[in-house]
């Protein structure tokens, strides 16, 4: 049998939206499928050999894209969306693929379909219509409203407006290709597709009516294909270890007030700083690299501080970790919201957190029983999702492949 080729394009703005496509194209049966993969410049060293080909795809920049988050404003203008739909076209043109998979590349809501080609969406399940939210005060300028019990309630009444004026530059490029409009519902515009997958549990999120269309992978891990830096394997074994990483989308102030934070607790951290400076006077007790093996490093801690992403704390929560996320964003917030009604972490805002605010939520993480037991039970949960397995099952449905 002719092996189908599947084209992973990722809108790689945030690592976690390039991890989870390499992570799907390695879990691909060979014999059946041959992976491509297409993407802005500028990760070379996240491709190790073995990575899918690669067709460059033209991005906005992650700072754009982060400057647009904390402003409040639409991520995409219409200009964009409408190159982003060209440059889809003309890649698949090249790749020639029987499907494709995005992860937020919101444009092939319109390419995919003008090439008809179907089209496989991955998001998380906290974006879903069919998943009930709550949507808390994200780091933008209303957050800076004092008491924020007001901006919050200033954000309750204007986020269904401000959801649809997110939605309003991808409808204007489908109704200039001849699409129909998606509606005011943001959550639409996001997880439009002939499928939807989730990189989440139902146990955390759980869904109401959902359709056939919509359904859950479970938790993609991936961790960079880079070594562990040299001090890795002389880290003192006989002290409670800490990994924090903040991400590709975490606030550059941050990292540096964690350190001081947990410079006088009696435990090892390990820092990623996600390719961002490095602090020029680290805490004794504090070792960094640019990227670690973020699976092996949850193993290995006894808490996980990050910036509230899906990426890092699923890494975390399937080792039974618990996690401290400092969020920014929306999404973050979102994420963390389902983490801590479990039972399996905390949440501090990004734009309020301080050094005994750190200090304190760590130390009742690393003390208390409920939160690594909580995490604890998510791990079990998480076993019983074979991302690849039900990925394979849809590609075969999609593509009326033989089992």
């Amino acid at each position: 049998m002719e092996r189908k080729k599947i084209l992973f394009v990722a809108e790689a703005v945030t690592l976690a939206h390039l991890a989870r496509p390499l992570a799907l194209a390695a879990a691909l049966d060979p014999a059946r499928f041959a992976a491509q993969l297409a993407c802005a410049d500028g990760y070379a060293q996240f491709l190790a050999a073995g990575a899918p080909p690669r067709w460059r795809l033209h991005s906005i920049a992650p700072a754009q894209f982060l400057a647009a988050l904390a402003a409040g404003r639409p991520v995409y203008e219409v200009g964009t969306l409408r190159r982003y739909v060209e440059d889809d076209l003309h890649v698949f043109k090249q790749a020639r693929p029987d499907l494709v998979v995005g992860d937020f590349r919101l444009s092939l809501s319109i390419s995919a379909r003008l090439a008809g080609l179907p089209y496989v969406a991955l998001s998380n399940a906290y974006w879903s219509p069919y998943v009930r939210q709550r949507y808390p005060l994200p780091d933008i300028p209303l957050a800076r409203l004092r008491p924020l019990a007001l901006a919050g309630g200033l954000f309750y009444l204007a986020r269904p407006l401000a959801f649809a004026m997110h939605t309003r530059p991808l409808n204007r490029v489908r109704r200039q290709y001849g699409l129909p409009s998606l509606g005011w519902d943001l959550r639409r515009v996001y997880t439009d597709a002939d499928r939807t997958l989730y990189a989440d549990v139902a146990e955390m999120f759980p869904p109401h009516d959902m359709p056939p269309s919509h359904s859950y992978l479970g938790p993609l891990g991936w961790s960079p294909p880079l070594p562990p830096p040299p001090w890795w394997s002389a880290l003192p074994a006989d002290l409670p270890l800490v990994y924090v990483t903040l991400g590709s989308s975490g606030h550059q102030r941050l990292l540096p007030m964690v350190l001081q934070a947990l410079a006088s607790l009696p435990l090892v951290v390990v820092a990623a700083t996600a390719g961002k400076a490095a602090p020029a006077q680290p805490p004794a007790n504090a070792r960094i690299a640019d990227y670690l093996p973020g699976e092996l490093a949850a193993r290995r801690a006894r808490l996980v501080i990050c910036n509230g992403g899906s990426l890092t704390s699923q890494q975390a929560l399937a080792a039974g970790v618990p996690v401290l996320g400092i969020a920014g964003n929306l999404d973050q917030f979102l994420n963390m919201q389902g983490i801590v009604a479990a039972g399996a972490g905390a949440v501090l805002r990004a734009d309020r957190a301080d050094v005994a605010a750190v200090r304190g939520a760590s130390e009742r993480l690393l003390e208390e029983g409920g939160a690594r037991a909580a995490a604890a039970d998510l791990a079990q949960v998480f076993q019983r999702y074979d991302a690849g397995a039900r990925f394979d099952a849809v590609l075969r449905e999609m593509l009326s492949m033989p089992a």
